[in-house]
């Protein structure tokens, strides 16, 4: 089955990058790192969501990773449909950590159920069928407003959902410009998307 099996963030220090996300998530293999200085500015069109199974887990990341130096988007609420938070780390990745609980189940334990790649695209439907004729299969989908891909043994989902609808999920403006300082790996090949999210054959992302 075709799907995501790495994500690249390009960041201007790769070395500080993962002391950060190794202090605020306890990320060390899910994402890779590489240098970029590729000019980029505002909203980059994507974001990543940690996935948990409490409330106490949501506070207990939200707030390593504002120890750590990142910058609150939206502080952690509790909402209709579970509990979360959203920041910007300090390479300029947004990050949200969510539960769909309400109510905590026993202490912190800081686990990731599954970590979420969020694209912000212009046309979910358009972009659902692009992904689609590159052997990726749909395992939800919600009209032209989400979609998510179907995994095999990646760490991480694959997402669609508007930009609009994804710069005010996470809380910034729609506006930006740029590279989006992201390389997806799979085995479907090396391509750009109709958003421009570049793809590359896994074996070469993973030597990025």
């Amino acid at each position: 089955m075709t799907s995501i099996e790495t994500i690249t963030l390009e960041v201007a220090d790769p070395t500080a990058a993962q002391r950060f996300y190794t202090a605020a998530f306890g990320l060390d293999t899910q994402v890779g790192l590489s240098a970029s200085q590729a000019p980029t500015t505002g909203f980059r069109g994507f974001s990543l969501s940690l996935t948990v199974s409490q409330p106490a887990d949501v506070k207990a990341l939200i707030g390593t990773a504002l120890d750590a130096g990142a910058t609150p988007l939206k502080p952690v609420t509790k909402s209709l449909w579970g509990y979360g938070g959203v920041v910007r780390a300090p390479d300029g990745t947004i990050w949200k950590v969510a539960t769909s609980a309400r109510k905590d189940k026993g202490p912190e334990t800081r686990q990731i159920d599954s970590i979420v790649l969020l694209l912000g695209v212009a046309d979910v439907a358009a972009s659902r069928q692009f992904y689609v004729d590159r052997g990726l299969t749909v395992a939800k989908s919600f009209g032209r407003k989400y979609v998510e891909f179907a995994t095999s043994s990646s760490p991480v989902k694959l997402a669609l959902y508007g930009r609009r609808a994804l710069a005010k999920d996470v809380g910034v403006p729609v506006d930006g410009s740029g590279s989006h300082r992201l390389v997806l790996g799979g085995d479907a090949g090396t391509f750009t998307d109709p958003d421009d999210f570049a793809w590359q054959a896994a074996t070469v992302a993973s030597a990025a």
